[in-house]
């Protein structure tokens, strides 16, 4: 924020009400100051005091949606140049063009790979988010991809440069919240007119820096707030740089011309769909918030969500799996029930393991905050009475006939305090090392 938490201190009401669920307003100050809080919180505040601090909070680029639903993305926001001074914050999202000229079968081929590409990772779907729709001339054919896209649940980019064909096309899908694509120094009145009128954001594509910062400012002028960014630049080098510059004069340079988020094309840099793949990895580095691919094959667009997911993950918190039940073989009443901790990786690795052994199993997994097992036990987040009670509520007892629950082995000091709060139960004391599990399930009784 651009405010210390002393600044902000001034402009609340210091009532230390606690409503806020903070204990002082000193402290939902510096909560605020470390974006952990949320200045609505405070239901005392003056409007002049939520109005500056509003302003004063706003990220330095702008945060913009396009699409609706579960297909909604969000891209910018951003406040740091590098993920390890605090985080980022919303991912680029991934688009693959489907242009006019292609024939109905790979049309219709192309909306499914959206659907396909889908993966299951630490409890998170993976999953491109956007179609980039490209009007060549044939303007029924382009009309008639949009009304199949809108059937569809997917973020929409359109990319027409006929303003007439635009406006129809946007009339169509103004529900889903499109990309408007692009507004250049011949059409910037008439897509800034259209994009305001049905409040949908608007691409702007400049010969360079230079000229990008001349059409932001016209457009925000016009009132026109929600903005994507596009030099021109279609050389690796050159885009890559572009990416740099942006980013850096809208964080530390504080241009609000250039604080919005970026749209790239690595389609346009090469015919080679591997080359394309280690450019868009480029881009998901550093920053663009929209990449627009020419198609989607497991082989390149995997790689391409787990790289986002890894970046995009914030470093001063571990991966998570979700809290819950998870069965793992086909497991039944008479099936053994592990406990562990809901760090991804020790969920993947002792879920890997039960897996393996082929042994229908129950696998409860903890919140622990995304602690490991050690580490939470010495946090005093994995002890007995918490994993007795989590026992109790998290509904396994209903699926299983036996009382018996087996604790990893590196907790094994918390087998009395298990024992106390599940009276009547049978705690086992499993392996320390998850590579045991295999060998432990077959022997179990």
């Amino acid at each position: 924020m651009a405010l210390t938490g002393i600044q902000i201190f001034k402009l609340l009401p210091k009532t230390n009400c606690g409503e806020c669920k903070y204990p002082t307003c000193l402290a939902f100050a510096m909560a605020l100051a470390s974006s952990k809080a949320e200045i609505d919180a405070c239901p005392y505040i003056t409007d002049e005091g939520r109005l500056q601090l509003s302003e004063a909070s706003a990220p330095p680029i702008r945060q913009v949606s396009i699409g609706s639903s579960d297909y909604e993305i969000k891209i910018g926001g951003e406040t740091v140049l590098f993920r390890h001074e605090k985080t980022f914050l919303n991912q680029p999202g991934f688009a693959i063009l489907i242009s006019d000229t292609m024939d109905d079968a790979e049309i219709e081929s192309r909306f499914e790979k959206v659907n396909f590409c889908q993966y299951d990772r630490i409890g998170t779907t993976l999953r491109p988010e956007l179609v980039a729709l490209k009007a060549t001339g044939n303007d029924e054919r382009f009309i008639s991809l949009v009304k199949k896209a809108i059937e569809k649940p997917y973020g929409i980019v359109l990319i027409c440069p006929i303003i007439s064909l635009m406006k129809k096309a946007v009339e169509i899908c103004k529900a889903r919240k499109p990309l408007i694509y692009a507004a250049t120094t011949e059409n910037v009145q008439e897509l800034g007119f259209l994009a305001k009128a049905f409040n949908c954001p608007l691409a702007v594509k400049g010969n360079g820096i230079e000229e990008v910062m001349h059409l932001t400012e016209q457009l925000t002028a016009m009132g026109v707030k929600d903005l994507v960014l596009d030099t021109s630049s279609r050389g690796v080098r050159e885009s890559f740089q572009d990416q740099i510059i942006i980013r850096r004069a809208a964080l530390v340079g504080k241009n609000k011309q250039l604080g919005f988020p970026t749209i790239t094309f690595p389609c346009e840099m090469t015919d080679s769909l591997m080359k394309e793949t280690l450019i868009a990895s480029c881009f998901v580095a550093k920053y663009a918030g929209i990449i627009v691919l020419s198609d989607f094959k497991g082989e390149s667009i995997f790689p391409l969500l787990l790289q986002r997911l890894n970046i995009y993950t914030d470093p001063q918190r571990p991966m998570t799996t979700e809290q819950g039940i998870y069965p793992i073989n086909n497991p039944d009443s008479a099936s053994p029930v592990l406990i562990t901790c809901n760090f991804s990786l020790t969920y993947f690795i002792v879920s890997g393991e039960i897996e393996n052994s082929r042994i229908p199993s129950w696998l409860c997994v903890m919140d622990t905050e995304g602690l490991s097992v050690l580490t939470a036990w010495a946090a005093g987040k994995f002890l007995g009475d918490s994993v007795g009670s989590f026992i109790k509520k998290c509904g396994i007892i209903e699926k299983i006939e036996h009382r018996k629950l087996i604790i990893p082995g590196y907790a094994a000091s918390i087998l009395g305090e298990v024992e106390e709060e599940l009276p009547g139960w049978e705690i086992q004391v499993g392996p320390r090392e998850a590579v045991h599990i295999p060998a432990y399930l077959k022997m179990w009784k």
